[in-house]
């Protein structure tokens, strides 16, 4: 999944006349480790679903309680993570994430020695929370972090780290963790599975974040300083605007679908009327999900500069409607590229609906920076619900979830976007 941005209406202060200005290069190359495993760690959960589903014969519905864990922890964890930033700073916000993360990575190692479900859940949810605090500290912070007018093109730049970290993800988590897992239909066979399959890459990825963040610490970062906004009306709120309550409704509806497809792409590709691959095979082509994701936001950082924005989004949306529904209606390698070429058009849509939803906000950009990364929620609630269908009706029908989900964001770019006072 694409990185949540966090935009605020604070920009770093001009340097004074004459001095030179502060070169911030290095803090942000050293910021796209942090976006890529940020990726790498939330589409890992694309592997985890299948092998957790092998391990413990769960239904659609109990696999994607994996999802309400970890996109969860973004409607519990956001409010406290924020404050919590607002005390240490970016970088020790940064810092905590890393440090919790890793703590996270380290409880999958007695989860799976107890091959305990709950377990589990419970590693998860500490691992998201983790990766919360660093989304609320890194994203406004490489936000600021340089003149306002080119920050559209860093965030651009790190969100296509953050989809190399979810291309890079699948590839390596099929070799390491479903490359030896039995038949998905062998419910059998599930007393079998090795669980260091999953021990040892979330111990690689506990000891790789906590590395991170003792470079991190050692790392002098820039200090912001921030240009109050002044003469505003202060008797408005955020969600006074519609723009923005239909903003995030839209986010709701993106992560929603673009993790409900990622999230099922292994068992879908591995269904008899599509590609009959094995749990490996189709786990390697989650990667040209992300991938085109990751492909389409460098595209798309020269679009949107020629295109109308609310247009081009609803051209993407438009488009991933057309191929979920292509891919339900057909079979063998059209049914599996149609479905993996989603990825490609998700690419813009978080970051152009944040950026169109925050829009003429001024003092209240903050506030709706909150309220738009609660609405990444619906990678808990939508993949749950998508689960709860393709247990009752069958996988197929289930993908009806997500072309409503684009349905609603096509209508946001030709018309919901357009700002408004409620």
């Amino acid at each position: 999944m694409a990185a949540p941005i966090s935009v605020t209406s604070q920009t770093a202060a001009a340097a004074p006349a004459g001095a030179e200005a502060p070169n911030y290069t290095p803090a942000l190359a050293s910021l796209t480790v942090l976006f890529f495993m940020m990726g790498f760690i939330t589409c890992l959960n694309d592997i985890l679903i299948p092998y957790l589903k092998a391990i413990f014969s769960l239904t659609y519905t109990q696999a994607n309680l994996i999802n309400l864990c970890f996109f969860g922890a973004y409607f519990v964890m956001g409010i406290p993570a924020g404050r919590l930033v607002q005390r240490v700073g970016y970088k020790g916000g940064m810092l905590t994430g890393f440090l919790i993360a890793a703590l996270g990575s380290f409880l999958f190692y007695p989860a799976a020695d107890s091959r305990s479900y709950g377990l589990f859940l419970g590693a998860l949810f500490v691992l998201a929370t983790g990766v919360v605090l660093l989304q609320v500290a890194g994203n406004p912070y490489v936000a600021i972090l340089g003149p306002a007018q080119s920050a559209p093109a860093r965030l651009t730049l790190t969100q296509a780290f953050n989809s190399l970290g979810t291309t890079v993800a699948p590839l390596l988590g099929s070799a390491l963790i479903l490359n030896n897992l039995p038949d998905l239909d062998t419910a059998a066979s599930a007393a079998a599975i090795d669980v260091k399959a999953v021990q040892t890459p979330y111990l690689a990825i506990g000891g790789v974040l906590v590395l991170i963040s003792l470079l991190l610490a050692m790392l002098k970062l820039p200090k912001i300083t921030h240009a109050q906004a002044e003469n505003e009306d202060l008797s408005r709120r955020a969600y006074h605007y519609r723009h923005l309550v239909f903003g995030v409704v839209a986010i709701f509806a993106y992560v929603g679908g673009e993790v409900a497809i990622g999230s099922h792409i292994v068992n879908y590709l591995h269904l008899p009327d599509v590609m009959s691959l094995s749990p490996k095979m189709a786990g390697d082509k989650v990667a040209w999900y992300w991938g085109g994701a990751m492909v389409g936001r460098f595209m798309g950082a020269y679009l949107l500069n020629k295109f109308n924005p609310g247009r081009l989004l609803a051209f993407n949306a438009l488009g991933a409607v057309l191929l979920v529904l292509l891919s339900v209606s057909t079979t063998g390698a059209l049914a599996m590229w149609s479905l993996l070429a989603v990825g490609l058009m998700n690419s813009i849509m978080f970051a152009t609906i944040f950026t169109l939803a925050v829009r003429d906000l001024g003092r209240n950009t903050e506030e709706a920076s909150g309220l738009l990364n609660v609405g990444i929620v619906g990678g808990a609630i939508i993949p749950l619900l998508f689960g709860m269908v393709a247990d009752s009706s069958g996988l197929r029908w289930a993908f009806i979830l997500p072309v409503l989900c684009y349905a609603y964001i096509t209508w946001y770019g030709l018309k919901g976007h357009r700002p408004a006072v409620a």
